[in-house]
């Protein structure tokens, strides 16, 4: 009998932000079974499935899961901390995840605290997600009320709208009471995270993950996505797209197949001009690159990153210098300031594109603007600084002739209109969710 290997399972059909509906689909049941397992036999179920993190760099759940120091061998309690602060521009999928299953993002908190034998979960979540954190706050009150806790604590700990804390060494410090900023490394929050002991640190759907797992075993479970990441991941699509929303797919579903099937192509029936795969973040795709399977390895083959699986769609009326120029200033105003590159670099970019958008850049602003991007990459504390350069220096290497443009012609060609003005941003009724099976 086909079984749907899903995080949205069942949302379609009922209410899942109560715990009876929930315990209806067998919530909860996947818990029962990893705490009847040893921790390293959980742990060894979690590596065996190749659950990769959903967050952005796709690292094992399972590899963490495996860092983090059984109790005779720590001096101290451990934790698990769940990084709900999203807030990559084009991601909005952890918050479906918790407005709509908050019971089995929960359940997955819970198995991980298991798994590491912890007795602490902190939630930390963004702090516009008002109405996310009000569902949430009350699926943990009735499931803790129920019982289903057992000696585990559930705090939930909302931030205060800094882009920074999505990093993980920078939520441990705001969660800790200190200003967001991130840590040297290593050491690394295995080893010393929250309140410097050992910490398993996932993202929302991540931890949503794991019940299914343990719910369908390994074997069913890698029957979905690709050998190198099986599972489903929820892609946010939003842009210029006919019909925006989250879409829970098989890991390795194509580009072409998710806007064009799922999303309905291109708005207004214009042409495709580039496609942004990861979020922000990550470097541009061009048309051409379609059919790229959207998987971690795959899309970093093709020069790019699956990040948050925010997938972008830009038509011909984008600017690229514009687009750029507003990714930029996101990052600069988001730059903790703590390290040289990022916070003077990001400024600086700024300054070049506002030049060049303007129409008062010269050949040296454009050669200075890639010269900068190579003296950010890889030379900041935190990946924000890369973060800031992917995507410049992405669309300066594929649309070159375009920043040239607005040399050359000392004007913008496009009017200064960027990508996305005009589209809907994506709402309950823009949200559609692609049931995969698995087969029997």
């Amino acid at each position: 009998m086909p079984a749907e290997l899903t995080v949205l399972t069942g949302a379609d059909e009922r209410d899942l932000t109560r715990l009876d509906e929930y315990r209806a689909i067998s919530g909860y049941q996947a818990l029962e079974r990893a705490r009847a397992m040893a921790p390293a036999a959980l742990i060894e179920e979690i590596s065996n499935a190749s659950l990769r993190g959903r967050g952005g760099a796709g690292f094992p759940m399972g590899r963490k899961l495996s860092l983090v120091p059984p109790p005779d061998k720590r001096s101290g309690p451990s934790y698990v901390v769940a990084n709900a602060d999203e807030s990559e521009p084009g991601a909005f999928k952890d918050r479906e995840i918790m407005r709509r299953v908050p019971h089995r993002f929960v359940e997955g908190c819970l198995i991980a605290a298991h798994a590491i034998q912890a007795s602490n979960v902190f939630i930390y979540i963004r702090g516009e997600y008002l109405a996310e954190f009000l569902v949430l706050e009350a699926a943990v009150e009735e499931a803790r009320l129920a019982g289903v806790f057992g000696d585990v604590d559930v705090v939930l700990h909302r931030g205060a709208g800094a882009y920074i804390c999505g990093e993980e060494s920078a939520l441990l410090e705001s969660l800790e009471g200190y200003r967001g900023q991130p840590r040297p490394r290593p050491p690394f929050p295995p080893v010393a995270g929250l309140y410097m002991q050992p910490t398993l640190i996932n993202n929302v759907q991540t931890l949503a993950s794991v019940p299914a797992i343990i719910e369908l075993g390994v074997e069913r479970y890698s029957e979905l996505g690709v050998a190198s990441a099986p599972g489903t991941v929820v892609y946010s699509l939003s842009g210029n797209v006919n019909r925006p929303g989250n879409y829970e797919l098989p890991l390795g579903t194509t580009l072409r197949e998710l806007i064009f099937e799922h999303g309905h192509g291109v708005a207004e029936g214009r042409a495709l001009k580039a496609i942004i795969p990861g979020g922000s973040s990550v470097p541009v795709f061009t048309p051409d690159q379609l059919d790229v399977p959207l998987d971690f390895d795959s899309v970093q083959s093709a020069g790019s990153f699956l990040g948050s699986a925010a997938v972008i769609v830009v038509d011909d009326r984008a600017c690229m210098v514009q687009l750029a120029l507003r990714a930029e200033k996101f990052y600069m105003h988001e730059s903790c300031g703590k390290c040289t590159p990022c916070r003077e670099g990001t400024r600086w970019l700024v300054q070049l594109l506002e030049k060049i958008e303007a129409g008062e850049g010269t050949q040296g602003d454009l050669d200075l603007v890639v010269n900068v991007c190579d003296r950010v990459l890889g030379k900041s504390l935190c990946a924000l600084g890369d973060f800031a350069v992917y995507c410049v220096g992405s669309y300066v290497a594929k649309f070159r002739d375009e920043f040239q443009q607005h040399i050359d012609e000392g004007r913008c060609p496009y009017g200064g209109e960027s990508s996305i003005e005009g589209v809907p941003a994506p709402s309950d009724q823009h949200t559609h969710t692609a049931m995969a099976e698995v087969p029997s």
